[in-house]
């Protein structure tokens, strides 16, 4: 590989994807060889280059960038295992455990990083959330993490959230899979002690916003972010491409990528 990257874009007809792309464009260290989706998904005259399957773009690629699916993810992810390479970037959420372990075991043969959220600003606060939940212990304060999202996002709680809520985890010595979200659907009576809570909003445009609430009796901490513009994922993405290019196997997170 030389020093431009070789780069693939999934979904490349959604949101994100028309993101990736443009900023792709405008980077000298990067090459956009492959655009990746149903073929019958939309004409491609307005296009540079057709959209390509999955298995028609593994071997125009050094990296991989999947924003689409947790469904699409798994399968380009044993797909890519299966043959080698390429590396790859997964933005997707949603994902069941059963595609969790199909991801984990796809790391085996390949590099991937997979995040619930490519932001500095975001993978920072879970930092920040670590810390204060080493701090500040289950038997007074509460953990409760609320984001916000537009009305097309398909999963709750966001990926980030759980990411937050992940963090909260590490902070007080318990198994990340204990911060997944609680059923509180009719139910009643008072908030059992520990745990994590998590609420959900859907609606209009927003790009994503994420709260995380430690409430004690008398005092409240939160620490939060604001997503503005959906660019500020894309350069993350784009930036972990450029660092899993050239990683072993393996299954990373935007902690690898930023050496924290």
């Amino acid at each position: 590989m030389g020093d431009v990257i070789r780069i693939g874009v999934a979904g490349a007809l959604g949101r994100m994807g028309r993101v990736l792309q443009d900023l792709a464009a405008e980077r000298a260290d990067v090459a956009l060889t492959a655009r990746i989706d149903r073929p019958d998904a939309a004409p491609t005259a307005s296009l540079a280059s057709p959209l390509l399957s999955p298995g028609e773009a593994l071997g125009l690629c050094d990296v991989i960038i999947d924003f689409s699916t947790a469904a699409a993810s798994t399968a380009l992810a044993a797909l890519a295992a299966a043959a080698g390479g390429p590396a790859l970037v997964i933005g997707a959420t949603g994902f069941t455990p059963e595609q969790e372990d199909v991801v984990a075991v796809a790391a085996e043969a390949i590099a991937i990083v997979k995040s619930g959220n490519f932001s500095l600003g975001v993978n920072m606060l879970a930092l920040l959330v670590e810390e204060a939940a080493r701090r500040l212990g289950p038997g007074a304060w509460d953990v409760e993490i609320l984001e916000a999202h537009h009305r097309r996002k398909i999963d709750a709680p966001s990926g980030t959230a759980l990411l937050l809520g992940a963090a909260a985890a590490r902070g007080r010595g318990e198994a990340e899979d204990t911060a997944g979200p609680p059923v509180r659907a009719d139910r009643s009576g008072a908030r059992p002690q520990g745990g994590i809570g998590y609420a959900s909003l859907r609606g209009g445009g927003i790009v994503g916003e994420h709260s995380v609430v430690f409430a004690a009796e008398d005092e409240l901490i939160t620490l939060s972010h604001s997503a503005r513009d959906r660019s500020l994922f894309a350069r993350g993405a784009l930036a972990a491409a450029a660092w899993v290019a050239t990683a072993r196997p393996g299954l990373y997170g935007m902690r690898d990528v930023l050496g924290v």
